[in-house]
């Protein structure tokens, strides 16, 4: 029986992730986000302490990429006060994210993980 190869896996992670993206709401599409920002800023954080500066680059671009989506997706028409906040709050992560890739500061990635931890913990519950 052959072996499942690391292609073969890939690429079944792709479809499913594709079909869950496909098949979920709107509030579900923004948790989702907010957990790959997560996720790829927990990337960053390994390949700092490992030294690899390519991948931690990689994954911080990744995670700015994303939280810079989730700023433009505001809707500041209507989303008041807590719009506003949130934009402030995700122009800070950004601006936190370029500056821990630029002193590969540790510190700074576990500041913007809080944070972002933080949004996506009142994101869940207010789907309750």
């Amino acid at each position: 029986m052959p072996r499942p190869t690391f292609k073969g896996i890939s690429q079944y992670r792709n479809i499913e992730l594709e079909s869950s993206v496909a098949s979920a709401s709107p509030h579900k599409l923004i948790e989702m986000l907010l957990d790959g920002a997560l996720g790829k800023i927990q990337m960053a954080r390994g390949c700092m302490e490992r030294k690899e500066i390519g991948p931690k680059c990689a994954a911080i671009n990744w995670s700015l990429s994303i939280i810079e989506g989730l700023y433009s997706s505001l809707n500041m028409a209507e989303g008041g006060d807590i719009a506003l906040g949130l934009s402030k709050l995700y122009e800070y992560m950004m601006r936190r994210l370029v500056a821990a890739n630029a002193g590969n500061e540790v510190a700074i990635l576990d500041e913007v993980t809080q944070l972002l931890g933080e949004v996506r913990t009142g994101w869940v519950a207010i789907r309750r």
